[in-house]
């Protein structure tokens, strides 16, 4: 799920003209040539003697450039005279520039060491019919690489007009079923729902191997959305070994389980609502029977942005939630890319910032490396913000899988494996 912490404030009018002017000007990213430094004799050298025949000089192999084309909601209109952002558009654009930002951050990095790129930037306007535009547009349908639109609705309209066999189209933030999109190209970056729960339920099957799973719901059938591919993953991991309990809880009321319940053996519980008065009464509930009972909790992805969802609370019910975008602030290779970007932008990264910086680099590397776009399999990767690993399905395209569970603990998260 795309999670969004720290978010920075709002650009200002002053910065949001001079970010503009940059994706105008920086849209290119050539490939960097040292000249070599020229040498100067003294008095004393003597001059080389003449070769009988002189070599003429080789050529030096030209590296083909790559040409990417970034679809970003900058809704540029809106900053022509006497034209103002609203709230809800500057938050856009905002997003636009900072995914902008890490992109061409990382195309740079690859381009010192001998890549070729040229960076073609497109406003979708955060509009249907603009997206639909773009989908015909011919310095878009010729490009290497296309990453864009953000929102489902535009990329519905872009990716209708790309249905032909082609070079991939990647899904940058949207964690959207593919399935909304039915389109073979899709690379979708930000794994959907359904791949939270499938591993959560992996991870107990395999990890915890309880004797029973209780599924607490509150009746509304978004749930089904977390809580069907989770029951499908138990069952057939387990092939039915592990029976999975369904309970609508009414008021926070548990009394009926109480004798499925084990004194000894942990009690796994999922909890896949994000209601936040039946999670504080449930939740609750949870505490008070974790008392006498051993609780483990699994939760909704989307917990960890609930500021009412104290921390205390969720260690005592041995909280696990899964997450596709944990930050490792301790390692060397995120602290080389902050240095580099507050050099470049003077500003801190936001997860945006992460996000196109990492898929920045997965997708540049291979464009430079010559890849297959066409193969059926992507190569796993390990980044700042995202792990990837990919599944290809027919007429939906790629998906990334790849989901870390985490826990609270010492009023933090963590791995759990």
């Amino acid at each position: 799920m795309t999670s969004v912490r720290n978010h920075r404030p709002l650009l200002s009018g002053n910065k949001w003209f001079i970010l503009v002017l940059a994706l105008i000007i920086g849209a290119c990213s050539p490939k960097v040539r040292t000249a070599p430094s020229s040498t100067v004799k003294t008095t004393t050298e003597k001059p080389a003697e003449k070769k009988e025949e002189e070599k003429s000089p080789v050529k030096a192999a030209e590296v083909k450039q790559s040409v990417i084309s970034l679809i970003l909601p900058l809704v540029l209109d809106n900053a022509a005279a006497g034209k103002t952002y609203s709230a809800a558009d500057l938050k856009k654009a905002d997003m636009g520039v900072e995914y902008y930002q890490g992109f061409k951050l990382a195309l740079d990095s690859l381009t010192a060491t001998g890549a070729n790129y040229k960076l073609q930037v497109f406003d979708s306007k955060d509009d249907v019919a603009q997206a639909h535009s773009l989908g015909i547009n011919p310095q878009v349908k010729n490009s290497e690489l296309v990453v864009g639109p953000i929102f489902p609705e535009d990329i519905k309209a872009f990716s209708a007009m790309l249905t032909s066999p082609r070079k991939p189209l990647i899904s940058p933030l949207s964690p959207a079923a593919p399935a909304t999109f039915r389109n073979q190209n899709l690379v979708t970056m930000t794994p959907p729902l359904e791949y939270h729960a499938i591993g959560a339920a992996t991870y107990i099957a395999k990890s915890i191997k309880p004797k029973k799973v209780f599924i607490l719901t509150s009746g509304f059938s978004d749930e089904k959305l977390y809580a069907s591919p989770f029951k499908r993953t138990i069952d057939s991991l387990s092939k039915r070994k592990i029976p999975v309990v369904t309970i609508t809880v009414v008021r926070g009321n548990l009394t009926p389980l109480v004798q499925q319940l084990s004194t000894k053996d942990q009690n796994i519980f999922l909890v896949p609502s994000t209601k936040q008065a039946f999670l504080m009464v449930t939740l609750r509930s949870l505490d008070t029977l974790s008392k006498k009972y051993p609780v483990t909790l699994f939760g909704h992805p989307n917990w960890e942005k609930f500021a009412f969802l104290k921390s205390a609370l969720l260690q005592r019910l041995n909280t696990h939630i899964t997450s596709a975008d944990k930050v490792d602030y301790k390692s060397a290779e995120t602290n080389d890319f902050l240095r580099s970007y507050r050099h470049a932008y003077h500003t801190e990264p936001t997860d945006y910032a992460i996000k196109g910086f990492d898929q920045g680099l997965y997708f540049g590397k291979m464009l430079a490396e010559g890849e297959d776009f066409t193969k059926p399999d992507l190569e796993d990767y390990t980044g700042i913000h995202n792990s990837f690993h990919f599944i290809k399905k027919p007429g939906l395209g790629w998906i990334n899988t790849h989901v870390d569970i985490l826990k609270y603990q010492n009023f933090d998260l963590i791995k759990a494996q």
